[in-house]
């Protein structure tokens, strides 16, 4: 007897999951443990592998969207599956698509039965006048669910949104539906920090395996401002304001899948190395697919560095149910007033944008101020004074 591939639960908050790639071909043999399908989520992508070895028959094709408990495939044990059940299969799946096509063809579209002779009453009616006519309302055909599938033109191509975007548009509506977001600006000289990472950059590298990058010094940055103004580390929770006393930042990750904002956690007590590796660890894991729902959970504080993009300036939007999300931005080098000189530096605008109802005016300054403090100051920061 065939064994399914169902699709396994990956969330308690998950419901479907759509299947972004079959790594096998229709027919193909599998052995126990080969790779099958990856499953793209709302959240996470999930590598679902086989459980036997045999001959499989995939029933849902790439791009579909399928339920949690859902079959998918099929194998056949002993390595080789009978072609007459496979035939089956195959064929059930054409009419099952020809029977979704044919109800999907909008009334106008279906083949109308041929007149019968006209009556002599029907002759005898006179013919409508062309203002009656004109006055007929015209009837615009009805858009079947066909014409909202996947289609591609020269002039356009419309595809549906895989989970993991729905989810982030849902979450980025839902969080300026549901916060009272402002932003407060300020820039910070990232000329001591460019100097420091230059000068110890080659011995960082040989000591730790791993290069000493910007993220670091803003992660720390981020905990000193966290530490000297605690109401940004909180968040509402139904009537209740909860303060955290623990440290876990968010570092958003830009894919080609979507954006991913895993943790680091406790950077309170982690050295710049671990935080770069912990970083480079999760950057890998995003590309290839492999992140965990723990692995994005239980943020405080969220980091978002549209910098590497280019960005000059924004307005990040929070990371419910945190309270706070800062913004790196371009290094520019640009014209600045030092000790009464007009000086060229490495100039950086950061945006902290903040939930008004938790975070104050005046606390948000003096976090923004904070940070830029540790980054003009870095061997500080580094000496944790």
């Amino acid at each position: 007897m065939p064994s399914e591939v169902k699709i396994p639960a990956v969330g308690e908050s998950i419901t479907t999951g759509l299947i972004a790639q079959w790594h096998v071909e229709d027919g193909a043999t599998v052995a126990a443990g080969d790779l099958l399908l990856t499953l793209e989520t709302d959240k996470i992508s999930t590598e679902i592998t086989a459980e036997q070895s045999g001959t499989i028959t995939i029933i849902s094709g790439e791009g579909e969207e399928v339920a949690i408990g859902a079959v998918v495939a099929s194998i056949e044990e002993g390595g080789a599956a009978s072609e007459a059940p496979t035939a089956k299969k195959k064929a059930a799946k054409k009419t099952a698509k020809a029977q979704k096509k044919v109800a999907a063809t909008a009334p106008e579209e279906r083949a109308e039965p041929e007149p019968v002779a006209a009556t002599k009453s029907a002759a005898a009616t006179p013919a409508p006048s062309p203002a009656e006519k004109r006055a007929e309302p015209k009837l615009l055909p009805a858009r079947s669910p066909a014409a909202l599938e996947d289609t591609s033109t020269d002039r356009f191509t419309r595809k549906k949104l895989s989970p993991l975007r729905r989810k982030i548009a849902d979450h980025l509506v839902s969080a300026q539906q549901n916060a009272a977001l402002l932003t407060t600006f300020n820039e910070c000289d990232m000329g001591e920090v460019m100097s420091l990472r230059k000068q110890l950059q080659e011995d960082f590298v040989a000591r730790h395996g791993i290069k000493l990058g910007f993220m670091s010094f803003f992660v720390k940055a981020c905990v000193a401002a966290l530490k000297a103004v605690p109401g940004i580390n909180s968040r509402i929770e139904g009537d209740s304001l909860i303060t955290n006393h623990f440290y876990d930042i968010g570092v958003a990750i830009g894919t080609d899948k979507g954006l991913f904002v895993p943790v680091i956690r406790d950077c309170d007590q982690k050295s710049f190395a671990e935080i770069e590796r912990d970083i480079a660890d999760y950057a890998k894991k995003a590309r290839d697919g492999k992140i965990q729902l723990e692995d994005l959970s239980g943020g405080v504080f969220t980091i978002t560095n549209g910098g590497i993009y280019g960005s000059m300036l924004s307005t990040p939007i929070i990371n419910p149910p945190q309270s706070g999300i800062l913004g790196m931005h371009n290094i520019q080098q640009r014209p600045m007033a030092v000790d009464g000189e007009v000086v060229i530096r490495p100039m950086m605008y950061l945006a902290l944008s903040y939930d008004h109802r938790v975070v104050d005016g005046k606390e948000a300054v003096t976090f923004l101020v904070k940070v830029k403090e540790s980054i003009e100051q870095p061997t500080r920061l580094m000496l944790g004074i």
